[in-house]
C-alpha cells in the first residue's frame, strides 16, 4: 500500500512514516504543493495537510482531484467547520484534525479504501467474511449465522483490526499498538486469552493462527484452499 504524504512539518511528517511503516505502508514524503503535483506516483492514498509552505492545501486538493479518483485525507490543524465543509466539497475523502494518532490515521486509510473501492457498499453495510461471519464496524456488531455473538469490547476491537487485512501476519508489537494502546508496557498474555476467546466463539468461521516468535494471522474459512 503505497502513501503519498504531503506535510512541511518535518516532527509530524516522521512519525507518521514511522508509524504507517510499521503497518506495511510504504511512504513517499514531499513538503510542498508543487512537489506533491509533480510526483510521478503510483500511490494508493494522498495524506494532505493544508498549511503548506507555497500555497493552500485546499488548491492542492482540488488540483489533485481534478487528475484523477485517489483517495485524499486531508490532515489539518485547522478545524474550522468551514475548512471541512470546503475540503470535503473540492473533492477530499475524509478530514482529520490535528493532533491525531497514528491508529486514527490508518483506521481513517482503511475505511476510505473500502469505501472506495466497494462502491455497493458505500452505504456504510456491515462487512461479510465468508458465508457466515460479518463485522458491521459501524454499529460495533458481529454476527455468526445470522445471530448476534456477544463480545468484550476488546475481543470486538481485535476482531475488527484482525479482519481488516485477512491472512496478513500481524506482529504482537502491531496488535497491541493498535487494539490495546501505543504506550502498552505490560505482559502480551492478555492478547492470547483474547484471541482465545475468539477462537472459542468464532469456531468454523475463521482460524487464527500463532507464528512462534512473531504474531497472528487471521483466515476466513473457505478462503484458503
Amino acid at each position: 500500500m503505497r502513501v503519498l504524504l504531503v506535510e512541511d512539518d518535518e516532527p509530524v511528517a516522521e512519525s507518521l512514516r514511522r508509524g504507517l511503516k510499521r503497518y506495511g505502508f510504504e511512504v513517499e514524503w514531499v513538503t510542498t504543493g508543487a512537489a506533491a503535483l509533480a510526483h510521478p506516483g503510483p500511490y494508493d492514498v494522498v495524506l494532505l495537510d493544508l498549511g503548506l509552505p507555497d500555497g493552500d492545501g485546499l488548491d492542492i486538493c482540488k488540483a489533485l482531484r481534478q487528475r484523477g479518483d485517489v483517495p485524499i485525507i486531508v490532515i489539518s490543524a485547522r478545524s474550522d467547520e468551514t475548512d471541512r465543509v470546503v475540503g470535503l466539497e473540492l473533492g477530499a475523502d475524509d478530514y482529520v484534525s490535528k493532533p491525531f494518532g497514528v491508529r486514527e490515521v490508518i483506521a481513517r486509510i482503511r475505511a476510505v479504501l473500502r469505501r472506495t473501492r466497494s462502491p455497493g457498499q458505500a452505504g456504510g453495510g456491515p462487512d461479510r467474511y465468508g458465508a457466515r461471519l460479518t463485522v458491521d464496524r459501524k454499529a460495533a456488531r458481529v454476527h455468526l449465522d445470522g445471530a448476534e455473538v456477544a463480545l468484550a469490547p476488546k475481543e470486538y476491537d481485535l476482531l475488527a483490526f484482525l479482519t481488516e487485512e485477512p491472512g496478513a501476519l500481524m506482529s504482537r508489537e502491531q496488535i497491541m499498538e493498535a487494539v490495546w494502546d501505543a504506550n502498552w508496557f505490560g505482559p502480551t498474555k492478555t492478547l492470547d486469552v483474547h484471541v482465545a476467546a475468539l477462537r472459542r466463539k468464532l469456531a468454523g468461521a475463521i482460524t487464527i493462527e500463532a507464528v512462534r516468535g512473531v504474531g497472528f494471522r487471521l483466515e476466513v474459512a473457505g478462503d484458503t484452499p
